[in-house]
């Protein structure tokens, strides 16, 4: 250089590094500079400003254009005492919260991946075609329903998917062609009642030994249970009383005629109908000196005397993984209905006591659970 002094380079602090722009995926004109044989790359602030913001606003369209993530909508059809027993992602209906709860564990939540439109029927029967209609208008993604609302759902939709939350007879009442290969948009979980029947007779003759008969109450979306205790009891030549009841007020007939043929116990398949009437029911078998055995659990912790049966709540928790398959693409034809692998043997004995009854150690031995 001239009179032999070197030029430096300025070092301003304004000067403007290569990281910014990668960090923010920008390209971004330099002004190259020569300065004391090398070229130093500085950014014009002007420049930099002008792509800064055309960067920002490229993201924000880009944002823009994501489509929002869709909030499914879960049609349920259960046996509240009421419909506001089963809103929201904390319901008190212990059985829809038993679905919502199978649903967090495979990582949904409330509100952000779905939400549910509950109906409670109160234990009436003829309120779910109303309601089974309702949801097909609401064009739910998959609606989750009990044995008692099937019917019904079988009459208003052929597309969208159903989750049984147990089913007594899924086949023999045409839900599902086969339940390996069910066919149609019915799918979810059986309560394998039939194959008790047999044993549902065992127990109450193991609590109550003799020849009267053995009253059952019934209902028709338990045809199948009647047909299937029938066959059971010729086999080993009972007799029993047949007790079909149309609505929950004709329990208190159904208990008449039972102590009026002087049946020795009772067996009651009628949860659909009764299910929401559970204290009642325990109350007339008590006053008729009646020893029941009933098909859920819930019928014994309301003071009925034993029951035994798949267990209900985790029938709903595991409807949650027929919602979670369905959701994510696959058909109700496709995926097969499921089968209860364990039972519970619930008794009260606070309500043997009560009927004088001793229960036989050889049951109480087995018992899953023992209310005292």
């Amino acid at each position: 250089m001239a009179g032999g002094k070197s030029r430096r380079c300025s070092t301003n602090p304004r000067r403007w590094r290569h990281d910014a722009d990668k960090a923010l995926g920008l390209t971004i004109p330099l002004a190259p500079l020569r300065c004391a044989g090398q070229v130093i790359e500085l950014i014009d602030r002007r420049v930099f400003i002008g792509s800064l913001a055309l960067g920002i606003l490229a993201v924000s369209r880009i944002a823009r254009a994501q489509p929002a993530r869709k909030v499914y909508r879960i049609g349920v059809l259960g046996l509240a005492p009421t419909t506001s027993d089963m809103v929201g992602s904390q319901p008190r209906n212990e059985y829809t919260a038993a679905l919502l709860r199978g649903l967090r564990e495979l990582g949904y939540v409330y509100g952000e991946h779905f939400v549910t439109e509950p109906r409670g029927a109160e234990s009436r029967a003829e309120r779910y075609s109303g309601f089974a209609a309702e949801l097909v208008r609401l064009q739910v993604d998959v609606i989750v329903a009990v044995q008692a609302a099937l019917s019904a759902l079988k009459q208003a939709t052929s597309t969208i998917p159903i989750v049984m939350a147990g089913s007594v007879d899924p086949v023999g009442q045409g839900y599902v062609q086969s339940l390996g290969h069910p066919g149609g948009n019915f799918t979810g979980l059986s309560f394998q009642d039939l194959e008790l029947a047999g044993k549902h007779l065992e127990l109450l003759k193991e609590l109550v030994p003799g020849v009267a008969p053995v009253a059952v109450l019934w209902e028709r979306t338990s045809l199948g249970r009647w047909q299937a205790v029938a066959a059971a009891a010729r086999e080993r030549g009972w007799k029993l009383l047949s007790l079909e009841i149309r609505d929950a007020g004709e329990s208190e007939r159904a208990f008449r005629v039972a102590t009026d043929a002087r049946a020795g116990a009772l067996l009651m398949y009628a949860g659909g109908l009764l299910g929401g009437h559970a204290r009642r029911v325990a109350e007339l078998a008590a006053k008729s000196r009646l020893p029941a055995l009933y098909p859920f659990r819930f019928f014994v912790e309301n003071g009925g005397l034993i029951s035994y049966s798949a267990d209900l709540i985790e029938i709903w928790r595991r409807a949650a993984l027929f919602v979670d398959k369905i959701l994510k693409g696959a058909k109700p034809a496709d995926l097969p209905v499921e089968q209860p692998t364990k039972f519970d043997l619930v008794i009260n004995l606070k309500t043997a006591k009560a009927l004088g009854l001793t229960i036989p150690p050889s049951i109480l031995l087995r018992a899953d659970q023992v209310i005292e």
